[in-house]
């Protein structure tokens, strides 16, 4: 691919697990890619050497999400040292669980400041920059919409919040010719939720399709959004879960 790809997306949280995967894909079909990270430089840096790789151009951003400054920016370095943006993908997150009694005050104000704060102040930030076009992709989770076990009812609140976020800015930039979806994955392997030990186990069974999913079959489908083919689909919320709640 070449390095002057005129496209430029910023992927919050792509050090790993699904950020990482979308971050280069979307570098393998052209796309010059910021990431932004909070902890591991290492494997932040070792993300974007892999996108270079590919021919397009990388930045390795730090950003705390819960850090409103940083997350404002993250999008004003990517455009300045990117030259614009035309793709934003809300993938920073954090899974935090536990029954009513027992769930912190603190617990719920760090997640609903990573999940659905950060979300918004990317967004809104973003939105100043897209042109007609222009691609905004939140990575919710299926737990928004079904929630099998006891213990998931923050998280699973802090992400039925992007749903309705994305299907409200759907249309709040609809007439700018900015589309806004929303990707729902069920389990995925990743290292917040592994394909291992004796809980996977035991979920794997209520799964349709008997397995987990890979971060690069989510990768995929943001791919999708992101190009041309997904130029007409806005408001929508897709789920990559393998029937899970089917």
């Amino acid at each position: 691919m070449s390095s002057t790809s005129t496209r430029v997306a910023l992927v919050t949280g792509g050090s790993r697990g699904i950020g990482a995967a979308i971050a280069e894909r979307l570098a393998r079909d052209g796309v010059s890619v910021a990431i932004t990270y909070s902890a591991s430089e290492h494997d932040a840096r070792a993300v974007a050497r892999r996108i270079e790789a590919i021919g397009s151009r990388a930045l390795a951003i730090r950003a705390d999400a819960r850090d409103v400054d940083a997350v404002r920016k993250a999008v004003h370095t990517t455009v300045e040292q990117l030259g614009s943006l035309e793709i934003l993908v809300n993938n920073a997150g954090i899974l935090r669980t536990g029954v009513l009694q027992e769930f912190s005050l603190d617990d719920f104000d760090t997640l609903m400041s990573v999940n659905v704060r950060a979300v918004f102040v990317a967004t809104r930030e973003a939105a100043k920059f897209m042109k007609s076009g222009g691609r905004i992709i939140n990575i919710g989770s299926i737990t928004s919409e079904y929630l099998p076990i006891p213990g998931g009812a923050f998280y699973a609140a802090s992400k039925g919040a992007v749903v309705g976020l994305t299907r409200g800015w759907a249309r709040d930039l609809g007439a700018a010719g900015i589309t806004v979806n929303s990707i729902l994955p069920g389990r995925i392997d990743t290292d917040m939720t592994p394909a291992t030990g004796p809980v996977a186990q035991r979920i794997r069974g209520s799964i349709a399709l008997q397995r987990y999913g890979s971060p690069d079959e989510v990768a995929s489908l943001a791919a999708f959004l992101a190009g041309p083919e997904g130029s007409f689909i806005t408001g929508a919320n897709l789920r990559v879960d393998g029937g899970a709640s089917a």
